[in-house]
């Protein structure tokens, strides 16, 4: 198997560009935080449209705030060839999630102009802005505008201090008004290929250096809210109570419940129970219970709604407690285009590297993009699964056989027609 992990120059490439923009973050916050809209983020967007200029490509940013490094193909009138991630991280990140997918197509670009490989069609790099969840509630910005789903409903919504999302992207120098006037995606794209960490330990354990995506979860969200009674916390028997806080615990296990016997990679996860009452010796009357599940596998994801809701309820009721619901769904299950999940398996055979498919349990820009082209994700490992945490880690040999993967997958997406048919789960 021959990889980028050969060619010093390209491994002291993807070292540095991983130790330079991870310099790029905000020392009161713990980890390699650089958060969207923020001021580590808005100096690192220098860095990253100087590496591209560097690696030989054109360098623009859409009005949705996307950086856009574009390598000139033969023919101008060719749907383009987009591959890309993002660079932003949670409150307390790590170094690598969304970095790998940014850094790698830049040296995969690179790559491919110093080895004199021309394509037919425009390559596009693409760094989108704000792709993790923020203050806003909203992930995904970029790529999500550039596919025309960003909607007036999500400008007006409030961060914890009353900011809307729409004075944010004005503060940062992007228009509201323009957002989703994002050109290039309003042209016929050829295909997508984002490269990332897989976040999991699948392909650690399995010991593989690559996973091509087949699916990425869906995601539904609720808050329910716990209406009880207050009472005197000493004088109130056990058996008298209305407590809001014993059913929202229920709650909790009840969730666990569903996560434990899903099938197909779904997880379920209770993240926030907030009490309205601060007082320790008052029984909580009202209380707010914040979850997510999440699946590949539609079926299953499609009822649990229905599931959840009933056992919640009724065990809620069994201590005189009311529930209220809230549900959203943060995306639906997308599944990678059958045709890209071929080209890359048929290259990463050729080039000798092992390989297994395998879903996505995290959401990712791609989910976007797959609305656009033809979609398709190529992971590497991530140590002991670890990610949006400051242990996240990925090494730079598997970074660089992931990158020598993509570039074999786009020069065979530039003359392959993969189409947007999909596996089902």
């Amino acid at each position: 198997m021959t990889t980028l992990s050969d060619d010093t120059g390209a491994i002291e490439r993807l070292d540095s560009g991983i130790a330079e923009l991870a310099a790029y973050r905000d020392p009161d916050r713990n980890g390699w935080t650089r958060e969207v809209f923020s001021r580590p983020y808005l100096e690192s967007r220098q860095w990253t449209a100087a590496r591209m200029r560097e690696a030989g490509l054109e360098v623009s940013i859409d009005p949705a705030g996307n950086i856009i490094g574009r390598l000139e193909g033969t023919n101008p009138n060719a749907p383009a060839l987009v591959t890309g991630s993002h660079t932003d991280t949670v409150d307390g990140g790590g170094r690598f999630d969304g970095i790998v997918g940014v850094v790698g197509a830049v040296e995969a670009a690179r790559q491919l102009r110093e080895a004199g490989t021309r394509l037919s069609r425009d390559l596009l790099v693409v760094d989108f802005l704000g792709e993790e969840s923020n203050v806003f509630g909203l992930s995904c910005l970029g790529s999500r505008a550039a596919a025309g789903e960003l909607t007036a409903a999500d400008l007006d919504r409030q961060d914890y201090r009353g900011v809307r999302l729409g004075e944010a992207y004005t503060d940062f120098g992007l228009d509201p008004a323009s957002l989703t006037d994002v050109q290039w995606a309003k042209k016929p794209l050829h295909a997508f290929l984002e490269l990332h960490i897989e976040q999991g330990p699948t392909l650690e354990q399995r010991q593989l250096p690559l996973g091509i995506v087949t699916a990425i979860t869906g995601i539904e969200r609720f808050i329910a809210t716990f209406s009880g009674r207050a009472d005197h916390a000493g004088t109130t028997s056990m058996t008298d109570r209305q407590d809001a806080m014993i059913a929202a615990a229920e709650a909790v296990l009840a969730v666990r419940r569903e996560g434990c016997g899903a099938p197909n990679h779904g997880v379920a996860t209770t993240t926030r129970v907030e009490s309205d009452s601060r007082s320790p010796n008052v029984v909580p009357s009202l209380v707010r219970m914040m979850s997510e599940v999440r699946s590949v596998d539609t079926a299953w994801l499609g009822g649990v709604k229905g599931r959840l809701t009933g056992e919640i309820l009724a065990r809620a009721a069994e201590y005189g407690v009311d529930v209220g619901f809230d549900w959203s769904t943060d995306n639906e299950v997308v599944h990678a285009s059958s045709g890209v999940q071929d080209v890359v398996a048929s290259a990463a055979d050729t080039l000798g590297i092992p390989w297994m498919p395998i879903p996505s349990g995290a959401t990712h820009d791609a989910v976007h993009m797959a609305t656009l082209a033809p979609m398709g994700m190529i992971f590497i490992p991530s140590k002991a699964g670890k990610s949006h945490c400051p242990e996240e880690w990925s090494d730079t040999s598997d970074i660089a056989t992931g990158v020598t993967a993509l570039v074999s997958a786009l020069k065979a997406l530039d003359s392959a027609e993969p189409s947007r048919t999909t596996t089902t789960s």
